[in-house]
């Protein structure tokens, strides 16, 4: 038994030396191998792969205890084995398996009698082929560019050959099947799990433990009690994926790796085409900028108004008028007109009033409505006529805060104006101002007194 765990223990050491030799010698073309397309077809990948293995045959399982076995002293083995895989789905494949070896055990159960008819036994697995489908359980990434682990179970079903030959007692050796030189042929049901290391591209070492449930009591040579035999094969392995070296394997494939490269190359592709184009856009914008600059000289001289008038020295008939004169198109001073008196009649007053009266806005807003036009036209006309000069005082009522209120009396007191400006009043006869919620002329408490408390007051001067 230490001999066969000493082959054991050096075959593990040999792949996992072999495997990081492999991955240190292609480590730097991970990167591409591993990119694939985010949903393409199989025809990207590698979806075959064979696998050679080698571990220990024993009859002793996890299932059941030693004591209940036909013989109570399994002994350990060694074993090997291969087989060819067909990856159907990334978590999915099927898997066809095919094993050797020998297996071993001493001291059979004791008969009723006391008796123990046999000292121990040897099988000669001749053969062991099954088809299993093998599960991946998960796809554990320790970095996002490659995979780490992936932990697997199989199951299946197969046949194989195999020759009992035990030793009585009394040291007689025979073999438990008398006729076919002692070879017998039966089903078996291989049940195992195990963990694939990706060391490298195409790559992976396969750590697996196998339990095999055979259809008879025959495999130890020992028909004791009513169970039937099983035995189990743990393993270590290496698998090589077969096809080009350009794709990877699909079950191995780490779509997230993909997935993000792809993302990467867009963002990449767009940054260079946004870069290109802000290039582009600032080399316009710095030959307008140099274009209005030469523009700009050469406006310059229309532009300058030395006196400040508003009239540029190019126009200036009357150069070095004194600041505050009010001066024509030339820039010559205009003629200081007379101060006339402004009388306002109960006509004129009435006018206003109808203003008032007929100014409505929509609600919560400052937009006249259109029947407020006829009064206001009549109130423009009155302005244009006799000159008056008109000031509009804007109120709310105490609905909303003050700071709203303000801006929409404001507003509303704006909106008069503005319009009366449109029927050709002057607005620099006109102030606009808005109070909010002040003095209001009615109460608040009912909405008749917050409609009257909405209002702009006309005061004609």
């Amino acid at each position: 038994m230490k001999s066969n765990l000493k082959k054991a223990s050096l075959l593990l050491t040999g792949l996992l030396v072999g495997g990081q030799l492999f991955a240190q010698t292609i480590d730097t073309t991970k990167t591409s191998t591993d990119y694939v397309k985010p949903f393409s077809g199989d025809n990207a990948f590698n979806t075959w792969s064979i696998g050679v293995s080698g571990g220990i045959l024993t009859p002793y399982t996890i299932f059941g205890s030693n004591r209940k076995q036909d013989f109570t002293s399994p002994k350990t083995q060694f074993g090997y084995g291969a087989y060819v895989k067909k990856q159907i789905l990334p978590s999915f494949g099927l898997q066809l398996d095919f094993f050797r070896g020998k297996l071993q055990g001493e001291n059979s159960q004791t008969l009723p009698d006391g008796s123990t008819p046999f000292s121990k036994y040897s099988t000669q697995l001749q053969y062991a082929a099954s088809l299993s489908g093998n599960f991946t359980l998960a796809n554990i990434n320790w970095h996002y560019k490659s995979t780490g682990i992936q932990p697997y179970f199989t199951a299946g079903g197969g046949f194989m050959g195999y020759k009992p030959v035990f030793t009585r007692t009394t040291g007689e050796t025979t073999n438990f099947k008398v006729d076919n030189n002692g070879n017998i042929h039966e089903f078996f049901v291989p049940v195992g799990l195990g963990v694939k290391l990706n060391v490298a591209p195409g790559i992976n070492i396969d750590l697996g433990y196998q339990v095999n449930f055979v259809y008879s009591d025959n495999i130890d040579g020992y028909n004791y009690g009513s169970n039937n035999d099983r035995f189990s094969y743990a393993h270590a392995g290496l698998e090589f994926a077969l096809g080009k070296k350009s794709k990877p394997q699909l079950a191995t494939h780490n779509p997230v790796s993909s997935m993000r490269t792809e993302y990467m190359m867009e963002n990449q592709n767009t940054k260079n085409q946004l870069q290109s184009e802000i290039d582009a856009q600032k080399a316009q914008n710095d030959q307008l900028k140099a274009d209005l600059a030469t523009t700009n000289a050469n406006l310059a001289k229309f532009t300058t108004d030395s006196d400040g008038d508003g009239v540029p020295d190019f126009y200036d008939k009357c150069p070095n008028t004194p600041a505050g004169t009010k001066v024509d198109g030339s820039g010559c001073p205009l003629p200081v007109a007379k101060d006339v008196k402004v009388y306002v009649t109960e006509a004129d007053r009435q006018v206003v009033r109808e203003a008032v009266k007929n100014l409505e806005f929509d609600f919560g807003k400052a937009t006249i409505r259109k029947h407020s036009d006829e009064s206001l036209n009549k109130l423009a006309q009155l302005m244009v006529a006799k000159k008056f000069s008109l000031k509009l005082s804007g109120y709310t009522d105490n609905v909303g805060s003050v700071a709203a209120n303000l801006k929409l009396s404001k507003n509303r007191a704006e909106a008069v104006k503005t319009y009366l400006a449109t029927q050709g009043v002057d607005p620099s006869k006109i102030t606009a101002e808005g109070y909010g919620k002040a003095s209001p002329i009615a109460t608040n408490k009912t909405a008749k007194g917050r409609q009257l408390n909405r209002r702009v007051e006309f005061s004609l001067y």
